[in-house]
């Protein structure tokens, strides 16, 4: 039987912070391990928020030390606005996370990929440009099919979208592409461009951050009836790769395994 997607609660998003810190620092050191470097994306909402409460805490040991110039970090999804508008996903990061890390001297900051501010008129333009960002730094695509994510930090929205794949929207069924331009998204802004479901299904690791009441009907969806709902399909096409980070408000009601955080 296949495995299903971890699901661990927490009574407050205090509480969860340390977890998702210890998750993503395990999943930073398989990627050194791996290739080197840690190769993360990020998607925005709620997230940027709680990851910099997990992130930018002090280490308490050797073992628990974020490995910034080890990082590069893309974006999941990006809205079609400057990078300093408050809709683009690296204003939000950046204002939340990489403004404040404290870095030690002569410690290099982690690589940033962000969209080409030059293409922002023409969306398949931008999506095309970032695709080629990828390219460069997973390889060429004669050689890989799709890139290979160490680890991909994801919200849930309270329609079941996850970074800008949206419920019953053509994009789901896009195969080729690693990044699709969006025209018509049913949240504002209207013009994105997202990662794939299949480049998303394909990482290494997969970790949901929900939290909050206002997610448990949405959840509950998601855990019990599925529905093709975007997060549902990132549950069905990584199995036991992924993990939900969730404090209790967000599962309430929700009849599906918790488990126990471990690494």
């Amino acid at each position: 039987m296949a495995k299903q997607a971890n699901l661990y609660s927490f009574p407050t998003v205090e509480a969860l912070a340390p977890a998702l810190r210890a998750y993503v620092i395990s999943c930073q050191e398989a990627g050194i391990t791996r290739h080197g470097v840690f190769k993360v994306a990020v998607s925005g909402g709620s997230l940027p928020k709680t990851l910099a409460q997990a992130l930018l805490a002090p280490p308490t040991s050797d073992a628990d030390t974020i490995k910034w110039d080890r990082w590069e970090i893309f974006f999941a999804d990006e809205r079609a606005v400057p990078l300093d508008h408050p809709d683009s996903n690296y204003a939000l990061l950046k204002a939340e996370l990489l403004d404040k890390l404290q870095l030690p001297d002569g410690t290099t900051p982690p690589v940033v990929h962000t969209i080409d501010p030059e293409a922002l008129d023409d969306t398949q333009e931008l999506a095309d440009r970032y695709e080629q960002a990828l390219v460069r730094s997973f390889a060429s695509r004669d050689s890989v099919k799709l890139p290979i994510f160490d680890l991909l930090l994801l919200g849930c929205g309270p329609d079941g979208h996850t970074c800008s794949l949206f419920p019953g929207h053509e994009l789901l069924r896009e195969t080729s592409a690693w990044v699709a331009p969006i025209e018509d998204s049913p949240k504002p802004p209207p013009r994105r461009v997202t990662l794939t479901l299949p480049v998303v299904t394909h990482a290494v690791k997969v970790a949901f951050v929900a939290t909050g009441a206002g997610k448990k009907e949405v959840l509950k969806e998601i855990f019990e009836q599925g529905n093709g709902l975007p997060c549902a399909l990132v549950n069905e096409g990584t199995g036991g790769r992924c993990s939900w980070f969730v404090d209790n408000a967000a599962v309430e009601g929700v009849s599906y395994p918790r488990r126990p955080f471990s690494l």
